[in-house]
């Protein structure tokens, strides 16, 4: 049987974060709960998820996080990932980073 996979959303500095984990528990923290075995897209191709990037570089080397109870909206157990993703806590929008543009000539 495979290990359970978990959609995690949380508040984090003003925007709502979208993760998956493959293991959430009570934190020996009081108030805290523990998620670990975080999951990332692996990608061999030309095409990278700007946002599963910025998640990567940010979470790629935790072992565990230890999320304050208040700050977690919803967990839900999935059959499949999805897209992680950052979003504006006030509007829903995806916090992308722009493609930078080459500048214009004067």
């Amino acid at each position: 049987m495979a290990k359970p996979l978990y959609k995690i959303v949380f508040h984090n500095h003003g925007k709502v974060y979208e993760l998956y984990a493959r293991r959430v528990a009570a934190s020996a923290i009081w108030g805290f709960t523990e998620v670990g075995e975080l999951v990332f897209d692996v990608h061999d191709g030309v095409v990278v998820d700007p946002t599963e990037e910025r998640l990567r570089d940010e979470f790629g080397n935790t072992r565990v996080l230890h999320l304050p109870m208040q700050s977690i909206v919803r967990v839900e157990e999935v059959e499949k990932k999805g897209q992680s993703a950052i979003r504006d806590a006030e509007s829903g929008e995806k916090v992308v980073t722009p493609f930078p543009l080459p500048a214009k000539p004067r």
